[in-house]
């Protein structure tokens, strides 16, 4: 068994066993009944869904939680999803939601997610977000003590 230094992931949920490291995340979600669709399967929007919750729990772990943000003034919107579905999942299961920043750039960052059930991987996605005075919604650079809080990485699985 990995001990908490040397496992390398952070995971997110109610359950004892969390362990940490800065650059993927893992955030659990248990499938629940209002998010299967008319085919007895999970429905595409809920996997928007699961991604933006393991987005901001990541972020709230970097010492970025959504009020910081808005005492600031600031806010990130997403302005592209892209979602690649590989398997359905179903009422009950067990998923993993592994999420990292794939790039940071001077408005915009790129977040990669990669979806699983036992290992079974489910689907991969991207969502492009941008970075905006949350007044006005118009782009700003992205802080410096923003940009910090996150290590850029690649994907555990070895894809981009």
């Amino acid at each position: 068994m990995a001990s908490a230094n040397s496992f390398p992931f952070r995971i997110e949920n109610t359950r004892p066993e969390v362990f940490r490291m800065t650059v993927f995340f893992e955030h659990l979600h248990t499938v629940l009944p209002e998010e299967i669709d008319p085919q007895g399967h999970v429905n595409n929007v809920a996997y928007v869904a699961w991604m933006q919750a393991a987005a901001v729990a990541h972020s709230r772990l970097q010492g970025w939680p959504n009020s910081r943000y808005r005492e600031r003034g600031w806010a990130w919107v997403a302005r592209s999803h892209f979602i690649e579905y590989r398997r359905p999942a179903f009422l009950g299961d067990e998923i993993v939601i592994r999420t990292w920043v794939a790039d940071m750039q001077k408005y915009t960052s790129r977040r990669k997610y990669e979806m699983f059930r036992e290992n079974q991987l489910l689907a991969r996605a991207e969502t492009n977000w941008a970075f905006v005075a949350f007044e006005t919604q118009k782009l700003l650079a992205v802080p410096e003590e923003v940009a910090r809080a996150f290590e850029i990485g690649t994907s555990p699985t070895g894809r981009r």
